[in-house]
């Protein structure tokens, strides 16, 4: 069920003792399609991320935390008003009924977008006294032109949308920014050129943004939406590990991991030289788990570089590799560096972490809670339940209650001890029944009914 948020959470006492005594900035960072074991810090060892290491080892790791779906479009839409995929307006990355029509590539596809009435972070960061900024992928205006993130709320946009060919056909290399309401050429892309790395322009622009904000009266969010791993493999230098006796894709994913890491270095850097750092709040976290495409290129290459660790499945399953994602938060003096936090987490609960930081007052309706508390120390009281649904092998629903993870497909249910089985190999659905029949009760009252996602009627609803 939705609940209301305000003022009288508990953790926001536990922000004003945190942070200084002006509202704290915060800069939310998204890979896309990076793997959980991607990371040095989660146990990566082939690729270097020494940057992204560095915001752990300095900062605070969730070693539970999960999108908000295994596929872009959920995901980010859970991340942006703070409602799961029960309840949020996009939860696929194309409609099974309605939606506005167009093409992937060749492929004729229908999208649904972010509707006029939905209730973003945007706005909710904006009605709290905040400056904010998106740049990069959005993934949510689904062929709407008048559904880009300055109408949904944010005061600031450049990045590439899927109404314009332009600013994404060409991949990592495209001919034209989406900037604040016009499309804008990039002189280094065009007629097949490769000149300006996408990558490297949100950098550049997240840079800008930041050395515009240093003096402001208001405090900022900043969301950073970069485009590295996903598919396809291209990277803006390959060479880097040249030397290794790996496959060419191999290598070229590597090179695409470790420049988002350099990237991240940049903004990290600068934060730290202007003293934006001692008031700013960076989260880093990834859209949902490995592998762009159930391809034999891409699955060669998540699987030798291990880019899951122990985790079962890739992006568009609902079992841990799919949806259980790194999420690091780094303020330094402000949280205990090197601390774990062990604590299930996901998407729907940054818009009210949001709100926790920034004190706010706006009421909202949120899925949601937020985890400010945790970055303090705190525990939960009890287990709460997390939510995800996805649609593209049929309906299927997944929850996590404490240490329980619970799958259902076709009817089937699946019930998992993550607190020793985080590869989900061992169903212990017949030795929980109490367990199970809470789960379902849940379900009972998880969601409603989508015009784009309908379920009523479906094979795998019983």
């Amino acid at each position: 069920m939705l609940k209301k948020w305000s003022m009288l959470a508990a953790g926001l006492m536990i922000a004003a003792s945190t942070f200084a005594q002006d509202t704290p900035n915060i800069i939310f960072i998204l890979a896309d399609d990076l793997g959980y074991a991607d990371i040095g810090v989660n146990g990566q060892k082939l690729i270097k991320t020494p940057n992204i290491d560095a915001l752990a080892k300095e900062g605070v790791t969730f070693t539970d935390f999960y999108a908000g779906a295994p596929v872009c479009s959920p995901s980010r839409s859970v991340l942006i008003t703070g409602l799961h995929t029960g309840h949020t307006t996009i939860r696929g990355n194309s409609t099974i009924r309605g939606g506005i029509k167009g093409t992937k590539g060749k492929n004729p596809v229908s999208r649904a977008n972010l509707a006029e009435d939905d209730f973003t972070v945007g706005q909710l960061m904006s009605k709290s006294g905040y400056h904010t900024a998106l740049f990069g992928k959005w993934h949510l205006d689904g062929y709407d032109t008048l559904a880009t993130p300055i109408h949904r709320g944010f005061d600031e946009f450049s990045g590439w949308l899927v109404s314009y060919g332009k600013t994404y056909a060409k991949g990592y290399w495209p001919e034209a920014r989406y900037t604040n309401g016009k499309l804008v050429d990039i002189p280094g892309n065009q007629n097949g050129s490769k000149g300006y790395y996408t990558d490297d322009i949100c950098t550049d622009e997240s840079l800008a943004f930041l050395a515009r904000q240093k003096n402001a009266a208001k405090p900022f969010l900043l969301m950073v939406n970069y485009n590295s791993p996903h598919s396809p493999f291209d990277a803006a230098d390959s060479t880097i590990y040249q030397d290794k006796n790996w496959s060419a894709d191999a290598k070229i994913y590597a090179a695409q991991v470790h420049h988002l890491d350099e990237n991240i270095g940049k903004i990290k850097k600068y934060l730290t030289e202007s003293g934006l750092s001692k008031n700013t709040i960076v989260f880093f976290c990834s859209d949902n788990g490995p592998r762009s495409e159930p391809s034999p290129d891409q699955t060669a290459v998540v699987e030798f570089f291990d880019s899951n660790g122990k985790l079962r499945g890739y992006k568009r399953d609902l079992y841990e590799g799919g949806i259980r994602v790194p999420m690091i938060a780094w303020a330094p003096g402000k949280l205990k560096p090197e601390a774990v936090i062990d604590e299930p987490a996901y998407f729907a609960d940054m818009m009210p972490t949001f709100a926790d930081i920034a004190r706010s007052k706006i009421s909202y309706q949120t899925d949601g809670a937020s985890i400010l508390p945790f970055l303090n120390g705190k525990k939960a009281a009890k287990p709460r339940f997390l939510y995800w649904e996805f649609f593209e092998k049929g309906f299927e629903q997944a929850v996590r209650y404490g240490k329980w993870k619970a799958v259902k497909a076709a009817g089937k249910f699946e019930l998992y001890d993550l607190s020793n089985d985080v590869s989900e190999t061992k169903d212990v659905t017949l030795e929980n029944p109490a367990v199970v029949k809470r789960i379902e009760q849940y379900l009972k009252t998880s969601r409603t009914e989508s015009p784009f996602w309908p379920v009523e009627g479906r094979r795998g609803t019983e």
